[in-house]
């Protein structure tokens, strides 16, 4: 009997040790939002790398998952991922609940006592995010769907509303601004690339606007499509289009007049024109969502190199 009383304390003791074991992990990942998890290490690999399908379905199981529950980063990842698919149309017909979903997520975030520490450790996807869906939102106005730009805009001014500048730093998500490009240009008996960059830089400055296509305020395709009117070349209206009916160039023939094409991982959402000479460093001019029309030097801005699709002419 004794014997037996010794092994139930032991399995007691043992059992007791497991617990607390369990507890004191719980507290100390709790402590630090941002130990080196591997799935969480995974989540934010996969969204750099614009893989947001996998990072919706990969945060979503982490969600099921309790041991999980001391962090809000599964959270996080499976709203800006919803967010990023949300702007491919196909996508948004079968998940028509994303962006209310992808909101109270969000917000469960932002409500939370980690929230800060969250926001400043991913600023840079955050600040990604905005300038996307700046865009998406462009378009959705420019396409006459006004409801669902109503619920984008809305869902950006409560997701990004309040933020910090620390946070969401201007310079992070607007572009790498190239200064020396301003000199004045005699437009003489220059071609048609030329006469495009003469053009493209007497607007730097012009405001961005809403689906905009004229010197009050352009956005990025009415810029181009602008652009290219002035010189007698007609071009469809949505970026995507033009990306379609372009002439595809390779990015050591792309030279000044020629397009390029940025992607966010769910078709075009971004075209600006190049200025920069043949076999240079691309250099674009272009409609910023933060700054309006701008010089950017593309290899030198973290945002828009990673999201670089490809170059297309309109020039013969």
């Amino acid at each position: 009997m004794r014997y037996e009383g010794n092994i139930r304390f032991f399995v007691w003791y043992i059992n007791a040790m497991k617990k607390n074991l369990l507890l004191f992990t719980v507290v100390l990942f709790s402590t630090n939002v941002y130990a080196q998890i591997p799935e969480f290490d995974k989540l934010e690999m996969l969204f750099s790398q614009r893989h947001y399908k996998k990072v919706y379905r990969k945060s979503a199981r982490l969600l099921d998952k309790p041991e999980y529950d001391y962090s809000m980063l599964p959270s996080y990842y499976r709203s800006i991922s919803s967010l990023q698919l949300a702007q491919n149309s196909f996508w948004y017909k079968r998940h028509d609940r994303t962006l209310s979903e992808a909101k109270e997520l969000f917000l469960e975030v932002k409500n939370s006592e980690h929230a800060e520490r969250i926001f400043n450790a991913h600023m840079y996807e955050l600040a990604w995010l905005k300038a996307d869906m700046i865009n998406w939102a462009s378009d959705l106005k420019r396409m006459k769907l006004e409801k669902q730009f109503d619920e984008v805009q809305e869902l950006m001014e409560v997701m990004f509303d309040q933020l910090q500048e620390t946070v969401l730093p201007e310079e992070i998500y607007a572009d790498s601004v190239v200064e020396d490009f301003n000199k004045p240009i005699n437009p003489g008996d220059y071609d048609i690339r030329d006469n495009l960059v003469f053009s493209a830089k007497t607007h730097i400055g012009t405001p961005y606007v809403w689906a905009g296509n004229s010197p009050d305020g352009f956005d990025c395709s009415g810029f181009t499509g602008y652009l290219m009117n002035e010189v007698g070349l007609s071009l469809p209206r949505r970026s995507q289009d033009q990306y379609n009916e372009s002439t595809k160039v390779k990015k050591k023939h792309a030279q000044k007049g020629d397009l390029v094409f940025f992607t966010n991982g769910s078709g075009v959402s971004h075209v600006g024109m190049l200025i920069s000479e043949l076999g240079e460093s691309p250099v674009m001019i272009h409609s910023s969502s933060s700054k309006g029309i701008i010089i950017t030097d593309i290899e030198k801005s973290t945002y828009w190199s990673k999201r670089l699709h490809g170059f297309g002419t309109f020039v013969k």
